[in-house]
């Protein structure tokens, strides 16, 4: 195998696997109300209230809060599916790296700023909402994650763009 192909395979691997994970993040916002209800029922299952008890004290609030919300205000969950729906429209987004990584790094910077912008956002509404700081470093975690492959990708894709020379020549395609 070639240091191109080589090198676009890695790249493919790695888009997948965060598209897959951006998927399945998102997809779990639509069914919210009833994963939080399995959630703290496992959860209490598993007697974590014993070990972690403001987890478990966090957990059964949000689902007393998304159950109030369910019962008498359900048009204030259409949030959450919005919010499912754009980590869908952002996975697609990816397709384009994925069949021409050279020409569309730019995807992948901007995933990085998203990434990125995480860290703000949880520090500044978190708090604001009422959430409990160890719970904000949790959300900060997805944009720490979720920047490791992205920064893989584009480490590999400026290998890519120096061994095809696309570099000098924006109608290189690199063929899927």
């Amino acid at each position: 195998m070639s240091d191109r192909a080589a090198l676009l395979k890695g790249i493919r691997a790695w888009l997948v696997f965060f598209v897959v994970c951006l998927v399945l993040s998102g997809a779990t916002a639509f069914p919210l109300v009833n994963e939080l209800r399995w959630a703290e029922d496992l959860l209490t299952r598993l007697s974590v209230g014993d070990h972690l008890p403001a987890l478990m004290e966090w957990i059964t609030r949000v689902r007393e809060g998304l159950d109030a919300a369910d019962a008498d205000y359900p048009f204030l969950l259409y949030g959450t599916d919005w919010l499912a729906f754009a980590h869908l429209v952002i996975a697609v987004a990816f397709y384009g790296p994925y069949r021409d990584p050279v020409r569309n790094i730019w995807v992948i910077e901007f995933g990085m700023i998203a990434c990125a912008g995480i860290i703000p956002l949880a520090l500044i509404c978190g708090p604001i909402r009422g959430i409990p700081g160890w719970w904000s470093v949790i959300d900060m975690a997805f944009g720490v994650f979720g920047v490791i492959p992205l920064y893989v990708v584009r480490r590999k894709i400026k290998r890519l763009e120096a061994l095809t020379g696309a570099a000098g020549n924006p109608r290189v395609a690199v063929a899927g």
